[in-house]
């Protein structure tokens, strides 16, 4: 088995920013499968192009918040999609993964993140129970998937974006 980096275009702007991070992971020498979660509306040449630069390009369907309040608010429309990236749970064909967002930049290399249990993932900040979903060390799993796509469904997100409300400020105790 093997493992992977994985990020996800969900525009054809998001696969130009997904090329980029190809490319900076390849320049470092990564020993890492890399691996693109593609959605529909990502056009057919943007889509060849991806073949061109990844290990494995899987089409996906869109997970949306369906929370258009707080995404105006945050005036951040785009974040809606943002639960899509739960399919990488589902690349069960690798032993562990580290998602990173397509506008990330890789300047060294990371291949040493694989060494982190999984979920591995920077504080956000704010809230100390949040993390920030950008960059994250996870082991796929079709369990994992269908109890985090249950959990978002049923429990949403607080601010329209991938933030579900497990990561709310807590209420205060009467």
């Amino acid at each position: 088995m093997t493992e992977a980096f994985v990020t996800l275009a969900t525009t054809d702007e998001y696969m130009c920013g997904a090329l980029v991070w190809a490319q900076s992971l390849r320049e470092v020498k990564t020993t890492k499968h890399l691996v693109c979660l593609v959605t529909k509306s990502v056009s057919p040449y943007m889509v060849n192009l991806c073949h061109s630069m990844f290990d494995h390009v899987e089409v996906v369907d869109v997970l949306d918040s369906g929370d258009a309040a707080n995404l105006a608010l945050l005036a951040r429309p785009d974040l809606g999609v943002t639960f899509t990236k739960l399919h990488c749970w589902r690349l069960v064909q690798y032993t562990k993964a580290v998602f990173m967002d397509a506008d990330t930049l890789v300047l060294q290399n990371i291949d040493d993140l694989f060494e982190r249990p999984e979920l591995s993932a920077a504080p956000d900040p704010g809230w100390p129970d949040c993390f920030n979903s950008g960059v994250f060390v996870f082991v796929p799993s079709m369990e994992t998937y269908e109890k985090l796509l249950k959990f978002a469904i049923e429990t949403g997100s607080f601010d329209g974006g991938d933030q579900t409300s497990s990561c709310s400020k807590p209420k205060r105790q009467k």
